[in-house]
């Protein structure tokens, strides 16, 4: 096999265990920054991808990296906001378990 077909493939199956630790961690955790850290694992691993896959199936163009650059920020400003409500919501319950968000008064 190539030494660069390898070399992709260690690529997504790092990229993959990443965004799957992120899923189960979305799913299985009740701490809300606890669930942005895993939100934000998947965005990394899909990140991996993008630039993975520009590398090795187009490297002369680099819309790849421009999408990878462009998810960073959007994820930069996603977390900036998540933080913000989190930190609303403890303030109004003291408390920032996802199972305690019904508690929340109007």
């Amino acid at each position: 096999m190539d030494n660069n077909l390898t070399t992709m493939y260690i690529y997504l199956a790092i990229s993959g265990i990443m965004f799957f630790a992120g899923v189960y961690g979305f799913i299985a955790r009740r701490n809300m920054l606890a669930i942005l850290i895993s939100l934000e694992l998947m965005l990394n691993a899909v990140d991996i991808n993008f630039a993975v896959f520009n590398r090795y199936m187009h490297p002369t163009v680099l819309e790849g990296y421009f999408f990878t650059l462009f998810a960073i920020a959007i994820a930069a400003a996603e977390t900036a906001i998540a933080i913000a409500i989190i930190i609303n919501i403890y303030r109004n319950i003291k408390n920032i378990k996802s199972d305690s968000l019904d508690k929340m008064k109007n």
